[in-house]
């Protein structure tokens, strides 16, 4: 993949392209997916989008409902030193359609202004935040029915679900069954477990005790060993980015005995690309995680799922499966004081006990 401040998807010659603008993480991402697809549906033609993250153009890359992809560096980086920054000054200035601004802070609405995009072609959407919880797919489905003042656009309902949604290559199911070949693990149920974060390192080092979503290793490995016990035959695939590495080890080691005997592996050592997790989350078995991006792509892709939450709670953040169940521990609402280490290992067992089989497990 390129650079991030080179990257763009082919042109598509359509200036009049409804334009999200969305600097998203992992998760974001999965549920921007909505956004777009109501706003193509109710466009009928493809949606361009502003974003950022290496992540973004893997996920969204292929997907029917984007049209142009721009990607910047950064956006709080000073303008002068950014040329990811000036493309997309460039870019924007040569658009003529509806702007949907998705993020709230002055550092997007700043390339708005050096663009020159007048303020009667952009709805901005934290100007109809909702007061009362809402979930953040429900809520871009009520941004995607407006219209900047300027630009009414088409009328009528919106048929498209709130329902986050990825597309997966079959070039990726490819690179996935033969990375299982490789490791033995054809044909076996798959467990997933994702215990790290984006804050799961920092500073060039582990910094997950103090921060709410941390539960300790000795936990995951009780898990881990109750799932296995479970699902005969099993294999459990500890997740997470090449950064929490040394995390996923701490929780292999802490599963014990079934690490020992090779059923429980770090996939964070093992090269494990994002498309390699998209693909397989598509056939796990279940997925228990912490609150974090994985957790979105697992749903989109129907993985049974339970979701450890802190103080954020689940009510805006639960992720959505199309027909798999989703069991989301901890607070509801925003709660501070709130950390996941307050959760106890046979709660977690029990919730993951409750998930209904999906239809394309492997039965052991």
């Amino acid at each position: 993949m390129n650079r991030a401040d080179d990257w763009h998807s082919p042109h598509t010659g359509d200036p009049d392209a409804p334009l999200v603008v969305r600097f998203a993480a992992l998760g974001d991402v999965v549920l921007l997916t909505v956004l777009l697809a109501a706003l193509r549906e109710r466009h009928g033609r493809p949606v361009h989008l502003l974003s950022s993250g290496a992540w973004t153009p893997v996920l969204l890359g292929h997907d029917p409902a984007v049209g142009e992809l721009r990607l910047v560096t950064s956006r709080r980086a000073p303008y002068w030193l950014t040329p990811s920054q000036w493309s997309a000054r460039r870019w924007l200035s040569a658009h003529r359609g509806p702007v949907y601004l998705c993020d709230p802070d002055r550092y997007a609405a700043r390339l708005l202004e050096r663009a020159a995009i007048p303020a009667g072609r952009i709805v901005r959407a934290w100007d109809h935040h909702p007061p009362q919880p809402i979930h953040w797919a429900d809520w871009w489905l009520q941004i995607a029915a407006l219209d900047p003042p300027e630009l009414p656009g088409p009328h009528g309902p919106l048929a498209t679900r709130a329902q986050p949604r990825l597309q997966v290559p079959e070039a990726w199911q490819r690179d996935a069954e033969a990375w299982l070949q490789q490791h033995g693990l054809g044909g076996r149920p798959l467990l997933l477990v994702q215990p790290g974060h984006k804050k799961t390192h920092r500073r060039g080092r582990l910094a997950t005790a103090q921060h709410d979503k941390h539960w300790p290793a000795e936990r995951w490995g009780e898990v881990i060993r109750g799932m296995l016990a479970g699902v005969p035959g099993a294999a459990v695939l500890v997740c997470g980015s090449e950064r929490e590495a040394a995390l996923a080890q701490q929780v292999v080691d802490a599963a014990g005995p079934p690490a020992q005997g090779g059923r429980v592996l770090n996939l964070a050592r093992r090269q494990f690309t994002l498309p390699r997790l998209v693909a397989l989350t598509a056939r796990a078995h279940s997925m228990v995680s912490v609150d974090t991006g994985p957790a979105h792509v697992a749903a989109a892709m129907d993985c049974p799922l339970v979701v450890l939450y802190g103080g954020f709670g689940w009510a805006r953040w639960r992720p959505r499966a199309p027909h798999s169940s989703v069991q989301a521990l901890g607070p509801e609402l925003p709660t501070p004081g709130a950390r996941v280490d307050t959760l106890q290992p046979l709660q977690v067992l029990d919730a993951w006990r409750r998930l209904a089989p999906r239809a394309s497990t492997i039965d052991p």
